[in-house]
């Protein structure tokens, strides 16, 4: 398991990025029509892709249930149960009345969400050439592989 993140985390274990020197933000492979070519743009667009996607989830889920915003507030085990509560809501209107909801049309017509990333950059890894770093750099390089071969 990891995260998925931009590219302003360190390429470190558990933390997923997108390759650097690549584009790897939707509107850069919307621009001129362009399509991802070779595995690291594959890869990084469907990062993107799947990025988008998440921001999308998140700005419902934070639209809908303002008491997100207030969570702090709560005992961390009543923090549980909210963020438990409103993902079972969230769910359920997805799956079965999206169409008629405001909140989820709403995040859906934004098809190329900007994603959130601070404009900083920490390095491709926070330790050079750690075992950690090399297993996530291996995992990524897989998973491109394994993307080209379905782009092919």
């Amino acid at each position: 398991k990891y995260y998925l993140v931009d590219s302003g985390y360190p390429q470190m274990v558990g933390f997923l990025g997108p390759y650097r020197g690549e584009r790897h933000h939707l509107p850069d492979f919307h621009r001129d029509n362009h399509r991802a070519s070779g595995k690291k743009e594959i890869f990084n667009h469907a990062h993107s892709s799947l990025h988008s996607v998440i921001e999308r989830t998140f700005g419902v889920w934070k639209k809908k249930w303002p008491i997100l915003r207030d969570i702090p507030s709560y005992s961390f085990d009543k923090q549980v149960l909210i963020v438990i509560a409103t993902m079972v809501l969230y769910n359920y209107i997805r799956r079965h009345a999206w169409s008629n909801d405001e909140d989820f049309r709403q995040f859906e017509n934004i098809p190329n969400m900007p994603i959130s990333s601070g404009h900083f950059d920490r390095g491709e890894s926070s330790s050079s050439n750690s075992e950690s770093d090399l297993e996530i750099a291996m995992l990524r390089e897989t998973i491109a592989k394994s993307l080209m071969n379905q782009y092919l």
